[in-house]
């Protein structure tokens, strides 16, 4: 008689297939998606696109609540405060999931550990933009005009301790220049403002960037991947004139760590077929998004999302602590 022995992680802790875990909940309401910046931005774009898609594979409506302020962490807060019972997911940036520990420190309303990881959705570069008033047509040239003008030029960004910010710091430490940030409460004002020309320049995402650099409303200078942007094929990489210059933003689901894990484990699982669908990668590929790569199909599990999000935060952390990005 053959013997079967069930594998064990721990004494009376039976391993099963992550499908199988994922099975063993279901919402029985409305499921609320907190976005962290106002309409118009790329979180809540790329947001509202993983809310449309999520919920026929829940059978509950997902409705998207957005609750800009302080950074994303009003919204990620009232996410970690929130009943735990997997009906409230936050959308989470490079900002909210990895930069605003740095950047907030012992004024940060949640620690790491009080964020559960549910999985990364997009990765998008950054691009950073001129207003058309400014008499530069390259990234060299921008340069050359911001070292005469040392503190002086003022640029635009979504907010205090987002990537965009960050990027601009870090440009600013690597090239001895000194900017002046203008932050805004998320892209869709700075932008607005930029095309006003009320200020020098804007670093963005390219997914909420892209019409306005495509339109000629404000003139695309340099990305911060290591390629050209199959979207926006003129502009070329910053690392071209700054060398070795590289940050990518992103985008995922996070929410309490005091969810439990068999809903954890199912919206993760959720997440990663939206995310392997042809048709939503070939949106985010429209507006310059890459999909998530952390597994090797090319999708995204909490657990590789939650290691993912680790090794972020250590590296920007750094970036951040050199930099001296604080909150007034």
């Amino acid at each position: 008689m053959i013997r079967r022995r069930p594998l064990l992680a721990a004494p009376g802790v039976l391993l099963l297939p992550a499908t199988a875990r994922a099975q063993g909940w279901a919402p029985t309401r409305p499921i609320r998606l907190v976005i962290p910046f106002p309409p118009g931005g790329t979180t809540d774009l790329v947001g509202r696109m993983v809310a449309e898609r999520l919920a026929p594979r829940l059978g509950q409506p997902v409705v998207v609540e957005n609750r800009p302020g302080a950074g994303g962490n009003i919204a990620g807060e009232s996410v970690v405060r929130a009943e735990p019972d997997g009906h409230t997911l936050f959308f989470s940036s490079i900002g909210t999931g990895a930069m605003n520990y740095a950047v907030y420190g012992a004024r940060m309303p949640w620690r790491p550990e009080e964020m559960a990881a549910v999985g990364l959705v997009i990765r998008v570069p950054n691009i950073l933009m001129a207003a058309n008033r400014l008499p530069v047509r390259s990234m060299a040239e921008f340069l050359d005009l911001a070292r005469r003008r040392q503190g002086e030029i003022t640029y635009g960004t979504a907010g205090i301790g987002t990537s965009p910010h960050v990027c601009m710091e870090l440009l600013g430490q690597v090239t001895g220049i000194r900017f002046v940030h203008v932050p805004f409460r998320g892209s869709g004002p700075m932008l607005t403002e930029l095309v006003a020309e009320r200020v020098d320049c804007g670093m963005d995402n390219i997914p909420s960037a892209l019409p306005f650099v495509r339109e000629g409303r404000v003139r695309g200078l340099a990305v911060t991947s290591t390629r050209r942007a199959e979207v926006l094929p003129d502009v070329p990489v910053l690392a071209d004139t700054v060398p070795q210059f590289e940050a990518t933003a992103w985008f995922g689901v996070q929410t309490s760590a005091r969810v439990p894990r068999p809903a954890i484990e199912r919206l993760g699982a959720e997440l990663d077929a939206i995310t392997r669908e042809p048709e939503f990668r070939a949106r985010l590929a429209a507006f310059g998004g890459q999909p998530p790569g952390l597994t090797p199909e090319g999708g995204t599990t909490p657990a590789a999302f939650e290691a993912f999000v680790a090794a972020e935060i250590r590296k920007w952390g750094e970036v951040i602590r050199i930099a001296n990005v604080r909150v007034e």
